[in-house]
């Protein structure tokens, strides 16, 4: 008879748990890796459209003391009483935004300076009209200058989208220069009346060259208004742009016309100082709703990537946990052991209730023996049950 041999437990596989788990390690780095730098990416855009919005907010300061000081000149020309407590009042609207976020758009020193120069203009503007325009052009100059530093610091001026790049770009270039060369312009046939005729010829040269300065800008602001009027998706900005915008246009258009001399060589001043009046007012009309429209803009992509920026974070941290919970379990399930018996040579293991597998050793060898004829046993020499009563 054989003899069953001894059960042999085999040693855990300590190499197939080990590996999901250095997988699973590995993938989760890659996974961290590309999640934090798409949350930094995002988190770069976001801080580009917040500093855009800082620019739309100095702007918004700017335009008072834009209008003012134009007014200013006027009055300096005309020898009128200066509006001094409206220039005031703007100059400290800008200051108090300037020390705000002025180090952040990196426009303190320059505001500094122009502050100073507004503030002593009210003392000699009284004096030489002539004087007085030269030294009120360089103070312009000197505003037009920020607007444009304000709008590189806070990079409105490369804005991507389509409508708040060509508002932007009305807004807080061509619209202020049109203002301020409409001052100019009326101002000086103001003045031209005044010169000698000795003068007139060069006095009329300078003016046809502050029209062309005056209406360039003023055509680009409508057909950049038109432009974004037409492909705009927002209903409000029509409405409330469109009665503004017309006001616009016929102030633009008759300025083009009054600045022209007549027949005898004469400017109607009166007239032309109405329609730069007319556009002036438009403009500050038109100058909020654009701001307005922008900064809505701004605003609604900063929400689309605060919500991108949530979708990273959560697949991410999705991914991760994933990864996390494919190791653990990798780790915790323990390989089930063979519950086969390592065999002695010649002997055959007894399994209960089941017949050998098809394909083992024992099958093997009986094959290999010969035929045993009929009526004989396999094994003829081992004692059967009625052996010993015979």
């Amino acid at each position: 008879m054989t003899v069953p041999a001894p059960r042999v437990r085999r040693r855990p596989r300590t190499r197939g748990r080990l590996l999901p788990l250095l997988l699973s390690i590995a993938l989760l780095l890659p996974v961290a890796l590309l999640t934090v730098q798409a949350h930094r990416l995002v988190d770069a855009d976001r801080e580009v459209v917040e500093r855009e919005r800082l620019g739309v907010e100095y702007l918004r300061a700017l335009a008072p003391v834009t209008e003012a000081l134009v007014n200013a000149q006027s009055a300096a020309i005309a020898r009128r009483p200066l509006p001094r407590q409206v220039l005031e009042q703007a100059i400290e609207q800008v200051a108090a935004v300037d020390a705000r976020i002025g180090g952040e758009l990196r426009t303190g020193e320059r505001w500094a300076g122009i502050r100073a120069k507004l503030e002593a203009l009210p003392e000699r503007s009284l004096t030489d009209p002539e004087a007085a325009f030269a030294a009120y052009r360089e103070v312009t100059d000197l505003l037009l200058a920020l607007h444009t530093k304000v709008r590189e610091s806070s990079g409105l001026i490369r804005d991507a989208g389509a409508d708040s790049h060509f508002l932007q770009d009305g807004v807080g270039e061509e619209m202020p220069e049109a203002l301020v060369a409409a001052g100019r312009l009326t101002d000086l046939a103001t003045l031209i009346e005044r010169r000698p005729a000795t003068e007139q010829l060069r006095s009329f040269g300078e003016l046809a060259a502050h029209r062309v300065a005056a209406l360039q800008p003023a055509n680009d602001l409508v057909n950049n208004l038109r432009a974004v009027m037409d492909s705009s998706e927002s209903a409000d900005l029509g409405a409330n742009v469109l009665s503004s915008f017309d006001a616009y246009q016929r102030g633009v258009e008759a300025m083009a016309l009054t600045s022209q001399p007549d027949q005898t060589g004469k400017l109607d001043v009166v007239r032309l100082t109405g329609a730069r009046l007319e556009a002036q007012e438009a403009a500050k009309q038109l100058q909020p709703v654009l701001l307005d429209e922008i900064d809505r803009l701004l605003a609604e992509r900063l929400d689309e990537l605060n919500r991108d920026n949530l979708l990273v974070l959560g697949a991410g941290g999705v991914a991760g946990l994933l990864l996390i919970a494919l190791a653990v379990t990798s780790w915790l399930s323990r390989p089930r052991d063979n519950p086969g018996t390592v065999d002695a040579p010649g002997n055959e293991p007894e399994r209960a209730g089941s017949d050998r597998p098809s394909g083992s050793h024992w099958e093997q060898m009986a094959a290999q023996r010969p035929p045993v004829p009929v009526g004989q046993g396999s094994d003829p020499d081992r004692w059967r049950p009625f052996d010993a009563a015979r």
